[in-house]
């Protein structure tokens, strides 16, 4: 008789598909979440199967093992933080549905991480970008358009390349936009922002555009959704041809949109929902101010520092 009243494990590829849905159908993440928890899972079926172990069989010790392997291997400790979440959720949803008795991820410490702040582009460095564009080119008003929308909206290059033209209503200067977990938020566009998408509609429009990509905004030459990684490969080319030597993605461009609000007077929780961010720490990891300006804004704000600046 079993004591634990388990289920029978399945072939662990079922197991592996029976997962993935219940995190698509249960929790509702994304096709990019879902494969990331599936390279996770693949990641220790391949370890176990070089130690010769199975799923009900692993131990604290064996993934342990795993992450010292990963770690020799030069793997980034965000990386191996980020596995050790995927693994969590695995093994949470394994106890859940009764095939193992106790959760080997438990006691599985995640790697203390430096909290590093990508760089800041100033406005004359996003302006000089826009200028390298070379707009006789067939893509030049496109990459115009899409570095105004990055830098004037804040989205993230998922929330890009997903952008519809049937969200963006011009005339209230606002569009809607798909972020994690497919949820929805208002974006405000400024005039020059909705001006640089206008101007890139008629070279759309000359596309020859692929069935299913008709209500995408930005599309590549052949008429079809841009990818993430060419979406990358744009602003880095473009952060080089500036002559910018700070280490430049799309990622630059959503920080630096939100660190130019907080330092022109933006209200912290404005930000956060226009980032789309659940909860505001992750907006302040986005966010700083360097020392200098701290210590102006006490001289400035506190009685106690302004007095520092009374002299005999």
């Amino acid at each position: 008789m079993n004591p634990d009243n388990l289920r029978p494990l399945l072939d662990r590829e079922k197991v592996l598909d029976n997962y993935l849905n219940y995190l698509l159908l249960e929790r509702g993440l994304s096709d990019n979440t879902l494969q990331s928890y599936g390279h996770d899972v693949r990641q220790l079926y391949g370890y176990l199967d070089s130690v010769g172990k199975s799923l009900v069989e692993v131990e604290e010790d064996d993934l342990h093992g795993l992450l010292i392997m990963l770690s020799e291997m030069g793997v980034h400790p965000r990386s191996l933080a980020r596995l050790i979440a995927g693994l969590r959720s695995f093994y949470k949803y394994l106890r859940m549905e009764r095939y193992i008795a106790a959760d080997p991820m438990q006691y599985i410490d995640t790697p203390r991480l430096p909290r590093t702040l990508p760089d800041v582009l100033s406005v004359e460095e996003i302006d000089a970008m826009i200028a390298a564009i070379d707009l006789s080119k067939a893509e030049g008003q496109r990459n115009r358009a899409i570095v105004e929308v990055m830098y004037g909206c804040g989205l993230r290059v998922s929330e890009l390349t997903e952008l519809r033209l049937s969200r963006i209503y011009a005339d209230e200067r606002y569009a809607i936009v798909e972020g994690k977990g497919s949820k929805q938020r208002l974006v405000p566009m400024c005039k020059a922002t909705l001006d640089e998408i206008m101007a890139y509609l008629p070279d759309r429009s000359a596309l020859d555009i692929k069935p299913g990509n008709e209500d995408v905004l930005f599309l590549n030459r052949r008429g079809a959704k841009l990818t993430r990684v060419m979406i990358f490969y744009i602003i880095k080319d473009l952060a080089e041809k500036a002559g910018i030597g700070k280490n430049v993605s799309p990622h630059t461009l959503r920080h630096s949109f939100a660190t130019h609000l907080l330092e022109g007077g933006a209200n912290l929780r404005a930000i956060q929902e226009m980032l789309g961010h659940e909860n505001i720490s992750t907006t302040e990891i986005y966010l700083h101010f360097d020392r200098q300006q701290l210590h102006d804004e006490l001289l400035h704000y506190h009685p106690l520092y302004r007095s520092d600046t009374i002299t005999d």
